[in-house]
């Protein structure tokens, strides 16, 4: 579904590499966890996916067509946004908007969608992430992780082949973490493809797939989940892991 080769990026002209000759490849129905520490250059590499940032070098093939990440066109970027959704750390709501207005704004007027089928979209999105009585609520009356689930029901409205999640649960308190993780386990069980960074080690070894390990900008190791927790391959990963899962849980 989607490849991207080398991508280089630098936020200053004369700074330092962000993104150090990146590639990985994503398959239809996939959940790929990008792991590493914080300034490995993840959510950066996230971001230039999307063409919130635009990569200095790198190609992306994404349903059959190659783009050029540097120079690719606004038109292009807009038709490969229509097929794909970006969750957000911060929720990202419109605060003056209305849960059911959040998820349906982007099908009536990013997609001239008529009002009455892009609620019914809404309610049904609303309704798989657990938040079908909460309609007609504003982001203020809803604690962190019922706004971040209304961000992920937004996601589902506009039908995305594949969901990019920047560190979903970063900005909410320990006990409702569990809720969000809850709903993404749900998405991904039903074969949404995911793209996700995050910290959460029990989401990325129990409902990922696959394992993106990256440092200083480059991907150290990749490869099934299972793999990387049980076994990883190089130094560097088992020392993640064992500072995870301890010693005595990784194989050389």
């Amino acid at each position: 579904m989607l490849t991207v080769e080398n991508i280089h990026k630098r936020f200053l002209t004369d700074g330092p590499e962000v993104l150090r000759g990146v590639s990985l490849e994503v398959k239809k129905g996939d959940v790929v966890a990008i792991l590493g520490p914080s300034g490995s250059g993840k959510t950066t590499l996230l971001r230039c996916i999307n063409y919130l940032e635009r990569a200095d070098e790198g190609t992306m093939t994404f349903d059959g067509q190659t783009f050029d990440m540097h120079r690719i066109q606004k038109g292009q970027i807009a038709a490969i946004r229509r097929k794909t959704a970006f969750v957000f750390q911060n929720y990202n709501l419109f605060l003056n908007k209305t849960v059911l207005e959040n998820v349906t704004l982007g099908l009536t007027v990013g997609r001239g969608m008529h009002r009455d089928q892009a609620r019914d979209i809404g309610v049904e999105s609303l309704r798989r992430v657990g938040m079908a009585d909460r309609t007609s609520a504003y982001p203020r009356e809803l604690s962190g992780g019922q706004q971040q689930r209304v961000a992920i029901a937004r996601a589902l409205a506009s039908s995305p082949e594949i969901i990019y999640f920047d560190e979903p649960t970063s900005a909410l308190d320990p006990e409702l973490i569990g809720e969000v993780l809850g709903v993404m386990r749900e998405v991904a069980q039903d074969g949404m493809t995911m793209l996700v960074v995050t910290h959460e080690m029990e989401f990325a070894r129990h409902v990922s797939s696959q394992v993106v390990f990256m440092e200083q900008g480059q991907i150290v190791e990749s490869g099934s989940s299972q793999g990387f927790f049980e076994a990883p391959r190089t130094e560097r990963a088992r020392a993640f892991v064992r500072s995870i899962l301890g010693q005595h849980r990784v194989k050389e």
